[in-house]
């Protein structure tokens, strides 16, 4: 990781400005979105759609080539819902596409290019037209979907597993345990008695967090020059030096 030359008072003000977008542009186009929310790069998190429940510490990390998408494309005006719980971690290029109905635990971490769907959006025979059946997909608290992991329509996972990377989802996963392949099978058990440190507690006390990164950011940051910062960002080989 690069080190960090702005000086404390412009990453203050960047967060701010961060906090304003969120608020202006995302926020609305939520249901509900809870406190304490980070989107990293918000303006290229992508939400749309009606019935856009998000819970408490959600955390987004866009790029602008790997956006991070929450969409719903219901079957009438106003129909199809997504739920996501709290202290849920999106990562860059994953996404989720609801038909009728995405239930995403508390916890649940989605690694780079994950999707998640709940419909094929058209039938084999009749490619204009949607299954008249709901396929709704339920994913359990504190479930890791690994890097391109495809979770598709009517799936439930169980809580605590695992989804390795680039496996396919088909058909209902039991609880702790870990998957791979497509379509993915039980590869290993998890053991249910063995204590579990998850997101949720990362962020048990979520204001003492975000005080404690600040006060990092004002003892690392405190001593940055703002025009050695500007050189940097017109002349990146200086950061070399």
């Amino acid at each position: 990781m690069r080190e960090d030359l702005r000086p404390y008072w412009l990453k203050r003000a960047y967060l701010r400005y961060r906090r304003w977008y969120v608020d202006y542009f995302l926020r609305p186009e939520c249901a509900s979105l809870g406190d304490h929310a980070t989107f990293m790069k918000p303006r290229y998190t992508i939400i749309s759609g009606p019935n856009i429940h998000i819970g408490d510490c959600f955390t987004a990390v866009a790029e602008p080539m790997h956006r991070v998408e929450i969409g719903v494309w219901g079957r009438e005006t106003g129909a199809g819902t997504v739920r996501i719980g709290h202290g849920v971690l999106m990562s860059p290029g994953s996404r989720i596409s609801a038909s009728d109905e995405i239930t995403i635990g508390d916890g649940v971490m989605m690694a780079n290019g994950t999707y998640i769907t709940d419909s094929d959006w058209h039938t084999v025979y009749d490619r204009t037209r949607r299954a008249d059946e709901a396929t709704p997909v339920r994913i359990g608290r504190n479930v890791w979907l690994g890097d391109h992991a495809t979770v598709l329509k009517g799936v439930t996972i169980g809580e605590n597993s695992v989804v390795a990377a680039r496996a396919v989802v088909a058909r209902d996963v039991p609880a702790n345990v870990i998957v791979a392949g497509n379509p993915a099978t039980v590869v290993k058990e998890l053991d249910p008695d063995r204590e579990m440190i998850t997101r949720l507690d990362y962020f048990k006390d979520p204001a003492g967090l975000e005080r404690f990164f600040d006060e990092v950011d004002r003892e690392v940051l405190s001593q940055n020059s703002f025009w050695r910062w500007v050189w940097s960002v017109v002349y990146p080989r200086s950061r070399r030096g």
